[in-house]
């Protein structure tokens, strides 16, 4: 057989099926251009030394990862499309005497072509925009711009690898598809109708089952833990249900619509709905696809952007004061007046260098220690698997004794408390709905009543358990109850918190920082070495963590960007392929329509009512989700310090109308795509 024979025919096979093909590449091309960008930034030398560049990394590592496997995963599905596409020609070929082997040949040369033009052009401008990508990373982190260029050899080999193997696994698919198809069922795959699923009532019932439970667990989620815990078995919940609901839901959506006699005859919805109702299973996988990846651009970007420009909000939550010093003893006894003149002497020294005085200071003794909270009783210190009420380790919780006194003085108060009252402050929006609190069926207070306003430490706020403050009359029988608790080993820990802000700018900020830390570091050493009771001395400061915080909150952003492009990109090609794929199966169906009379004017109407009727519904269902999914997000984005709700609402808002601008744009466009193939006014058949 001739050289070149088999290239040429795989050649003129993409060339005839460019309508297919392009989209194809061009989006094999941008997953490719993504996936070297993001392993170029996680290779890069400029991001390992950015401030939390390592955290940067490994971020980008997880979103490689996810690329990678969404990348397989999406190639797969559209390449289904194609090679439906592409099966009566294979059958032709068939007929026509080419042998099996002969039609893998053609299929080989068709991937290789495929994969070089997709590697090297994503190769390509993956390099080409990987500087691009690294000044707006270095832009949001707030890090220093460094413009020199170099390719990586290494993201370049990764990115080979990844996705040379991923066109290896789909060459070998349709390989198996072919092997065994014979030549009439290939000739004939087209026009083959698929029949509704059985069973459709059982699978929407299931569906709307999964979806309410996912929604019943965002809606009723208790704390912030809780919803970290639940939000996987959503997010799984409303996978499973979306796709149940829109493959045989939609089947039963489109029978109620033939039910309706006043809607199904008439010209415009007759021919559109008797050819829906016979491909909805494959439709309805379709629609699911895209809500499920339109939820997901909106949950990344809501969540991301709120956290990137509530960036000052969460430092603040985090680092409530400009200056934050906790220190540990080994006793309640041993934080004596004496002990802790000392720190504020230092503190007071180091100001007076840069002329300033302390401002909203916090200064106060507690007694920590953990344990989990089971309806009105707290079980100190106990070991996690040993009660099945609280067997989930993330249920543990904080708790503090207060001394009345110490809050009076620091709140500006006078409040009095019975020996067996106490006051009440939670952390993160956890409610406590009792009128008692007991420690494991002993000592009791009555909670008089619970107070809104109180800043605990930073350290309690970085905790991902939830923190609950305890405002007590005599700190030492309570911390001496906790003590005297049987069979347990009872782990308290005593902290003096000392914490102020000052009038100095951010840059002076972190030079009194760099003092206040060495000279709190060398007091703390010569105190240990003396034993004073000091067991540790903890200092941070607001303004040397601004940019760690920017560096981490503004890769997660970046990397969300990057994500909701592919993301995108996926959901393009899904909607254009849906529109194409169908576009040619009711070519026939409409040429016969218009041959008996049905003019353009008529099709264009029948067209719009059949993609109207079912396109939006991927849009409806995502936002859908992301109204359900409202509270429970909400609540994780409280273990981030993010307290804005507002920032949130209105975030979430702006990022669901752009992206159904955007979608109405995709639907406009495609929809005039499909108008084309079936009207017969361009035809590539």
């Amino acid at each position: 057989m001739k050289t070149g024979f088999y290239p040429k025919l795989a050649f003129d096979g993409i060339r005839k099926n460019r309508r297919m093909y392009v989209p194809f590449i061009c989006t094999c091309i941008g997953m490719v251009m993504m996936f070297y960008i993001i392993s170029y930034l996680h290779y890069s030398d400029t991001i390992a030394s950015m401030n939390g560049g390592q955290i940067m990394r490994s971020t980008l590592n997880l979103g490689s990862i996810v690329v990678g496997i969404f990348s397989c995963i999406f190639l797969f599905y559209t390449n289904s499309f194609l090679i439906r596409r592409r099966k009566k020609e294979f059958g032709l070929y068939h007929i026509l005497g080419m042998g099996k082997l002969n039609i893998a040949r053609i299929l080989f040369w068709e991937t290789l072509l495929t994969a070089v033009i997709s590697l090297v052009f994503g190769i390509g401008f993956g390099i080409l925009f990987s500087k691009l990508a690294e000044l707006a990373m270095a832009r949001l982190t707030h890090a220093q711009i460094i413009y020199s260029m170099h390719i990586s050899p290494d993201s370049i080999l990764f990115t080979l690898t990844v996705f040379g193997c991923i066109f290896i696994l789909l060459f070998f698919n349709t390989l198996r598809q072919i092997h065994f198809s014979n030549a009439i069922t290939l000739v004939k795959s087209e026009s083959v109708g698929e029949k509704p699923p059985k069973g459709n009532i059982l699978l929407g019932l299931l569906g709307m089952i999964c979806l309410a439970a996912a929604y019943y667990l965002a809606v009723t989620v208790a704390d912030p833990v809780s919803a970290l815990g639940m939000f996987f078995i959503a997010v799984i919940l409303v996978i499973i249900g979306t796709y149940l609901i829109m493959i045989a839901g939609s089947v039963l959506f489109c029978r109620q619509l033939q039910k309706n006699k006043r809607y199904y005859y008439k010209a415009n919805h007759f021919v559109s709905i008797s050819s829906m109702v016979y491909r909805m299973k494959r439709n309805g996988a379709g629609l699911a696809s895209i809500c499920i990846l339109a939820t997901m651009v909106l949950v990344m970007l809501s969540t991301t952007v709120s956290l990137y420009f509530g960036m000052d909000d969460v430092l603040s939550n985090r680092y409530p004061y400009q200056f934050n010093t906790t220190v540990l003893y080994n006793s309640f006894d041993t934080m004596s007046d004496e002990n802790t003149a000392s720190i504020r002497k230092l503190a007071s020294d180091a100001m007076d260098k840069y002329e300033c005085t302390p401002s909203n200071v916090s200064d106060y003794r507690s007694a920590c220690f953990y344990g989990y909270l089971i309806d009105n009783d707290f079980v100190c210190d106990t070991p996690f698997d040993s009660h099945s009420e609280t067997a989930n380790y993330l249920e543990g919780k904080i708790f503090y004794f207060v001394p009345l006194s110490d809050y009076n003085k620091m709140m500006g108060t006078n409040e009095t408390l019975e020996s067996d009252e106490a006051l009440l402050f939670s952390t993160r929006d956890s409610a406590y709905n009792e009128s008692t609190i007991s420690f494991e069926h002993g000592m009791k207070y009555t909670i008089k009543k619970q107070i809104d306003k109180f800043v605990p430490d930073g350290n309690s706020m970085a905790n991902i358990s939830t923190t609950f403050v305890l405002i007590v009359p005599d700190i030492h029988a309570a911390v001496d109850a906790i003590a005297a608790l049987p069979d347990n080993e009872k782990s308290v820990y005593f902290y003096w918190q000392y914490n102020f802000d000052t009038n100095l700018n951010r840059d002076d900020q972190i030079l009194l920082a760099n003092d206040l830390s060495s000279t709190i570091s060398d007091f703390f050493t010569q105190s240990y070495k003396q034993n004073t009771g000091i067991m540790r001395c903890q200092f941070e400061s607001r303004a040397t963590n601004y940019e760690g915080f920017f560096a981490d909150f503004g890769g997660l952003f970046y990397l969300a960007i990057v994500l909701s492009i592919v993301f995108l990109l996926a959901a393009v090609l899904i909607i254009y392929y849906k529109q194409i794929s169908e576009g040619y199966e009711d070519q026939a169906r409409f040429d016969i329509m218009q041959k008996v009379g049905m003019t353009k004017k008529e099709i264009r109407k029948s067209i719009n009512s059949q993609l109207l009727t079912v396109f939006f519904l991927p849009l409806v269902g995502a936002g859908t989700h992301l109204i359900f999914a409202f509270p429970m997000i909400r609540k994780i984005l409280l273990l981030f310090n993010l307290t804005n709700l507002h920032l949130y609402t209105i975030v979430t808002l702006i990022s669901f109308g752009a992206f159904a601008i955007f979608y109405t744009i995709v639907y406009r466009i495609t929809s005039n795509a499909y108008y084309h193939i079936v009207s017969g006014a361009s035809d590539s058949r």
